[in-house]
């Protein structure tokens, strides 16, 4: 592996590579299936970063698999001239599984994409230019997407951004509230904050921006990226909320863990601007047969298995297991929180954080930092694996606080 992290650092990021020596992250993946990611020694690991959201239906489904198989013997790519009935097929089955009236899709090939697709079609729509997001919010790294982001250490290189663009505290209705007007396009938000360290919103957040977009005549677009396709406990985290947002942007786990897509999802109000103009905004690679046929078969996946159910009866016991843990080090773990198994831990200090992931990554357990909270570390592993995976998982986490608890004053 060393090798390997020598080309990485020569030829990709060498940055990069230095953190993967540091955190001892210098093995090599291989192949995985379900929970499990195997590397090329043959060591097995339980995954609970899930490819920072991705394979809610695992590694490798079959179904998927063999949809993806199907596909490519067929046509992968579309011609762009005639009509890509995957395509067509996977738009119809959004409709009928996203809430209220959402019925228009665009497609694109990933989450910044979907965002940028949104503010677009917002702007477009409205007529209007401002745009409101949260702080902590994560929306992705191209340039609508990071002007509409929460956090400076993302921004600062690449400015000036996109202009017209207003931050408000996350959860915050009084802000929100204090910052609309009749200049604002679209309020953009995570119906749970997920860079940002999982935060959960007051129960009555989301109905509030619905509220106020629709008092002042905005766009409500709900980034549900991370949230979306089962993680939360529901389809769409907006369900819980009883939310019909007009743009819902989606990717990761859409493409089942084998293809990148992402996609918007409007109301028919909002989709006006492309009356003005069929081409206003295109893919080329956007809505491609294969990624159409892998989604569509993702999503019934996702919901003839029940995953977001999955997710709800999991999180409803390991939450608190998870909170039990972790009150026996109340100098190192700050927090526990979450929903279905979309699970946050937030330690003292960054140093302890980076430890825990250390300590779990040494005993064949992965998880994730989130971007935009460095003290906070997610569990957010595939809604397939087993209750008894979870135990393990419990057990070696145990035993890393064990181990962070005796240096714990170097890392404060």
């Amino acid at each position: 592996m060393e090798d390997l992290l020598l080309l990485y650092e020569k030829y990709i990021n060498p940055s990069l590579a230095r953190t993967y020596r540091f955190m001892g992250l210098d093995h090599e993946e291989h192949t995985a299936e379900g929970a499990v990611v195997v590397d090329a020694e043959g060591v097995r690991y339980i995954d609970c970063a899930g490819g920072y959201g991705v394979f809610i239906q695992g590694y490798r489904h079959p179904r998927i698999i063999a949809a993806a198989h199907q596909q490519l013997d067929l046509m992968p790519l579309s011609s762009r001239v005639l009509v890509n009935p995957r395509q067509v097929e996977l738009a119809q089955r959004l409709a009928e599984v996203t809430p209220g009236d959402l019925t228009y899709s665009f497609i694109c090939n990933s989450g910044t994409e979907a965002v940028e697709a949104a503010l677009k079609i917002a702007r477009g729509s409205t007529g209007r230019a401002t745009i409101i997001s949260t702080e902590g919010a994560f929306h992705g790294k191209t340039y609508g997407s990071l002007s509409v982001s929460g956090r400076d250490l993302y921004q600062a290189p690449f400015k000036p951004l996109v202009p017209d663009v207003v931050r408000v505290p996350f959860g915050d209705r009084q802000a929100l509230e204090s910052a609309m007007s009749d200049s604002v396009a679209a309020v953009i938000v995570e119906p749970i904050q997920g860079e940002g360290g999982v935060i959960v919103p007051p129960d009555d957040y989301l109905p509030a921006v619905r509220s106020l977009c629709d008092q002042f005549g905005a766009a409500m677009i709900a980034d549900e990226v991370q949230t979306g396709i089962g993680r939360t406990g529901t389809l769409f985290a907006v369900e819980q909320s009883g939310v019909v947002p007009d743009l819902l942007c989606l990717a990761k786990a859409l493409g089942g863990g084998v293809m990148p897509i992402g996609a918007v999802v409007g109301r028919p109000w909002i989709w006006k601007v492309f009356e003005e103009s069929p081409l206003i905004h295109t893919s080329t690679f956007g809505g491609n047969p294969l990624a159409c046929r892998v989604a569509a078969e993702a999503l019934a996946v996702t919901m003839d298995e029940d995953l977001p159910g999955r997710a709800r009866e999991l999180g409803a016991w390991f939450i608190p297991a998870l909170q039990e843990v972790c009150a026996r080090h109340p100098d190192i773990v700050a927090a526990v929180r979450g929903r279905g198994l979309m699970i946050g831990l937030e330690f003292q200090s960054a140093g302890m954080g980076a430890m825990i992931m250390s300590e779990l990554f040494q005993r064949q357990v992965l998880a994730v930092y989130t971007l935009n909270n460095e003290r906070v570390i997610r569990l957010i592993p595939p809604l397939v694996i087993a209750a008894a995976q979870l135990r393990q998982v419990l057990d070696v986490l145990a035993q890393a606080l064990d181990a962070v608890e005796l240096v714990k004053d170097e890392l404060a």
